[in-house]
């Protein structure tokens, strides 16, 4: 039980509000000493973790690169291209983000978009100017687009990506079986998860359609 200490180093540490790198750097050498690993060995253990994880850093190139598209004047663009179509509200665009997100995740591709990659310098401000065209926005309603927004790509990815049956979701679920005496295919539960990612498209759907026609109620008030 004493390589638990990592756990309990970890608790105080995010309850003193330390810098979280160092509290899991911290924690990770408690463990390691705990369990019997040198200095020396718990600095090996990092190493290779990190390199048999490299692919990870690559987010550390795209967050740079977005925020420079963004100071160029990414979100200001988008807003503009989504004022010129008159038919575009904040939940049609929404629901076809909803649904190209859920299409990419059950094809695997789920670092294609995300909160940084998307919903913050693309989706958000174009459904903001399409709200803006359905009506002037208080600063709740803002944040109101902004939270659905957000929301939509959480909804997409959760209930597409099981759709993928190489993800870890359904590797967890197919190991976790197999070690109950259930052998389950991973095809089969890919399989089933289709009915649930389509139900979710149909309720989440539904819900950016009632918002939206709050929104038109918010004009036709004005």
């Amino acid at each position: 039980m004493l390589p638990l200490i990592g756990v309990g180093v970890i608790v105080l540490g995010f309850a003193l509000r330390f810098n979280p790198l160092l509290v899991v750097v911290c924690a990770a050498m408690a463990s390691g000493l705990a369990a019997g690993l040198g200095p020396l060995e718990v600095l090996a253990a990092f190493g290779k973790a990190f390199n048999q994880n490299r692919y990870v850093s690559i987010v550390w190139v795209i967050l740079p690169a977005i925020g420079v598209l963004e100071r160029s004047g990414l979100q200001e663009r988008a807003r503009t291209a989504v004022r010129a179509m008159k038919a575009a509200t904040a939940g049609r665009i929404l629901v076809v983000y909803l649904l190209a997100r859920q299409l990419t995740a059950a094809l695997g591709l789920i670092s294609i978009a995300g909160h940084a990659q998307t919903v913050r310098p693309l989706v958000a401000p174009m459904a903001e100017a399409a709200a803006e065209n359905q009506g002037d926005l208080d600063d709740a309603t803002r944040d109101k687009v902004k939270a659905m927004s957000a929301g939509t790509d959480n909804v997409g990815v959760f209930f597409g990506e099981d759709v993928f049956m190489a993800i870890g979701s359904i590797l967890l679920i197919v190991g976790f079986l197999d070690q109950n005496g259930l052998v389950v295919e991973p095809l089969h539960l890919s399989v089933w998860a289709i009915p649930t990612a389509i139900c979710a498209f149909l309720v989440h759907g539904a819900r950016l359609l009632l918002f939206d026609r709050k929104l038109s109620r918010r004009r036709t008030k004005a």
